[in-house]
């Protein structure tokens, strides 16, 4: 339902400003945790590998579950009252105090610790990332204006990832590592994201030009329209279905960047430099994927960054004759793919929102985004469980910081296939569901956009 109508190309910087900042809770949260926590858990610790992955996985099928119940009762209060702030403003001061709690386990059940506390800052995550990943559809109409409010926030993201994932490394190293470096990093970490997500409360509050509609169902009912929506929009459906495939390959990539740096490079610090080489690429090309997304379409530049990726990521396999520093050329080429990864999927989901609102009658923006963040959460946290399982069956050994162990020469294999091969075929695979995605009549008869590949 629309509130009032702003001329196309009118996008506020103050908005879009605002909007983006958002990105530095939402990107610190996503990478930090898929980068250090298995590490932290097996390595410092002491948690075997198995049980690592548990206390990674589980909490983010939670998350998984919760997150279309979110959107829903987003979209409720959205009809109701023309805002999604509420839940925002919750999940923005929650989840950087459970961040810090998840690394300041006691002595004793650390592994039950850190499950409990992760799990909790999950469900804070979710009440923030939910409505924000629904609010483009409805602080602006035009396409124009809702792919530049896209393209900040992935420059921002990349930047969060950036100072966030690649800095929190290096401020443990600097207090010290172990435990206490572990905490000094959250509570560092936390302070940064908590105040990009109140930036973004306090730049986008009474912005919204529209609303979701009114439903007459109860919130359970929204919750399974938006899982039918996976169902029965088919636009939506490829396309969350390749995304988080991807958001896998990537989670599982980033999982195993810590223990490459270790057990293959031989330099625990290495993991900032790999880093930063996947990121800073990222930002600076992101302009370029814009230019190349107008030119020859979005989903044709969404192919291409995808096999940029997948190359970048299947030489990492070299490694297993020749480790050295070529690896950070491998890592910026994953970087360059990650940025238009990244970029044109979330400028094509308001897209198939728009679609699934002319199909079903009445937006579900928040039900969808709901489902989409769900996933995409349940794809970062399976990552980090799938190589910790790589670990496992290669006979991995865990340790803690006091207590360091010999592996045995099978890990290393394990380690450098966990990062190459996996994530290269996951995204290659991705690809081929991709060729099939297109907006469908009825949304081009709102003046939407007509994307496909060719």
């Amino acid at each position: 339902m629309t509130d009032r109508a702003v001329p196309a190309g009118s996008a506020a910087a103050g908005v879009v400003a605002g909007y983006g900042a958002g990105s530095i809770g939402t990107g610190g949260f996503a990478a930090l945790p898929g980068l250090v926590l298995a590490y932290y858990l097996t390595d410092t610790l002491g948690v075997a590998a198995g049980l690592a992955s548990l206390v990674i996985l589980i909490p983010k099928i939670w998350d998984v579950l919760l997150g279309p119940l979110v959107g829903a009762l987003s979209d409720t209060r959205s009809a109701r009252t023309g805002s999604r702030t509420p839940e925002m403003v919750v999940g923005a001061l929650a989840m950087p105090v459970l961040f810090v709690l998840t690394f300041a386990p006691p002595i004793g059940p650390a592994a039950l610790w850190v499950f409990v506390f992760f799990l909790l800052a999950a469900t804070a995550y979710s009440f923030f990332q939910v409505p924000y990943i629904a609010l483009p559809t409805e602080l602006y109409t035009d396409a124009k204006d809702r792919t530049r409010l896209i393209t900040v926030r992935i420059a921002v993201l990349a930047a969060a990832i950036l100072l966030v994932g690649g800095g929190g490394p290096a401020v443990r190293d600097a207090a010290g590592g172990g435990p206490t470096g572990y905490l000094v990093m959250a509570i560092a970490a936390a302070t940064v994201m908590g105040v990009g997500m109140l930036l973004t409360v306090w730049g986008t509050r009474g912005k919204s030009v529209s609303r979701a509609d009114p439903s007459d169902g109860t919130v359970w009912a929204q919750y399974r329209e938006g899982l039918g929506a996976v169902r029965s929009t088919r636009s939506f459906r490829i396309l969350l279905i390749t995304f988080v495939v991807q958001a896998l390959a990537v989670a599982i990539l980033l999982a195993g960047v810590q223990y490459l740096a270790t057990y293959v490079l031989g330099d625990e610090a290495a993991l900032t430099l790999l880093f930063a080489a996947v990121v800073g690429p990222a930002l600076l090309v992101m302009p370029v994927w814009y230019r190349f997304g107008l030119k020859y379409s979005r989903t044709v530049g969404f192919v291409a960054a995808s096999m940029v990726f997948a190359l970048g990521s299947v030489s990492f396999v070299i490694a297993l004759w020749t480790p050295g520093p070529w690896v950070f050329a491998s890592a910026a080429a994953c970087g360059i793919g990650y940025a238009g990864m990244q970029a044109f999927p979330l400028s094509l989901l308001p897209d198939t929102i728009e679609d699934d609102a002319a199909r079903f009658g009445r937006s579900r923006a928040g039900a969808l985004s709901g489902v989409w963040t769900a996933c995409e959460t349940g794809a970062g946290a399976v990552g980090p469980a799938v190589f910790l399982l790589i670990l496992a069956s290669v006979g991995f050994r865990s340790s803690t910081t006091d207590n360091v162990v010999s592996q045995p020469d099978s890990v290393v294999p394990g380690i450098v296939v966990g990062c190459s091969m996996v994530p290269a075929t996951l995204v290659i695979l991705s690809v081929f569901l991709l060729k099939q995605f297109r907006i469908s009549e009825p949304s081009r008869h709102r003046g939407r956009i007509d994307e496909r590949t060719t």
